[in-house]
């Protein structure tokens, strides 16, 4: 191998994945080290500051360098000092995973899941667009019950949250354009409920059996380490022609006009 060569195939990417302390943001940080990138791990609040850690030593256990960042993406100085740091230890970044979601916690503020789920991803995206250089790439993470909400009605207890999502899928969708522009690359990765979710666990405590209810109709439901070895794929596969990847059945499904 040529001196050239080893320095290509020493060069790393530069990940952020909001809302990684654990769970799919937690197990997709590791499976994208193991890719050859390293990541920054974000995290909301101190409470979760030493799982977030815990995450940033699995990721140098799978080969990449890791940080972990305290920011609340509902918070716009937060986000901007986030990359302030991102910037101060690696100059820039190739991958940004929109991960972080939310809405369903007790006592939340009645528009906290539209500020989060639209507001926050736009903010942050934001953000990261400036330091992201032509061949980039974009995930957003999503759920069948969000992304087709328009056509087919999910549960009472997750509407909300579902129409949040949605439209924070459209407001970054309405960026692609704009990401094109710049050569970055856009994908969301839409998934059934997910086995051993904080979301799929409330759900099925508000209306105890929507979880069988769903396996049942779907065949089979992915679990959190299956789904996040779908999002590390997208991090890295060609982007579909729609710029969606499916995880999980969708027949039950209307589609989307």
């Amino acid at each position: 191998m040529s001196d050239t060569a080893a320095e290509t195939s020493a060069v790393r990417g530069r990940a952020l994945i909001t809302g990684s302390s654990r769970g799919i943001g937690a197990d997709t940080a590791v499976l994208l080290a193991q890719r050859g990138f390293d990541v920054v791990v974000n995290y909301r609040d101190e409470r979760k500051a030493r799982r977030a850690e815990q995450t940033v030593q699995k990721v140098q256990e799978a080969g990449g360098e890791s940080f972990a960042v305290r920011a609340d993406l509902t918070d716009g100085v937060a986000v901007e000092d986030m990359f302030r740091q991102v910037v101060q230890r690696w100059g820039g970044l190739d991958l940004l995973v929109l991960n972080a979601s939310g809405g369903m916690e007790a006592g939340a503020a009645e528009d906290y899941a539209l500020l989060l789920n639209r507001d926050a991803q736009v903010r942050v995206l934001e953000a990261a667009v400036p330091l992201m250089d032509p061949g980039a790439r974009v995930v957003f993470v999503t759920s069948h019950q969000a992304h087709f909400i328009a056509t087919t009605p999910t549960m009472p207890e997750y509407e909300t949250v579902a129409l949040s999502k949605r439209a924070g899928e459209d407001a970054l969708r309405a960026r692609i354009p704009a990401l094109e522009e710049r050569g970055i690359e856009f994908v969301v990765v839409s998934g059934d409920m997910i086995e051993g979710t904080v979301t799929a666990q409330l759900l099925n405590r508000a209306s105890p059996g929507a979880l069988d209810a769903r396996r049942e109709a779907a065949g089979r439901l992915y679990n959190v380490q299956e789904f996040a070895e779908q999002v590390a794929a997208a991090a890295v596969e060609p982007v579909p022609a729609d710029r969606t990847r499916f995880v999980g059945d969708v027949s039950g499904f209307a589609p989307v006009g």
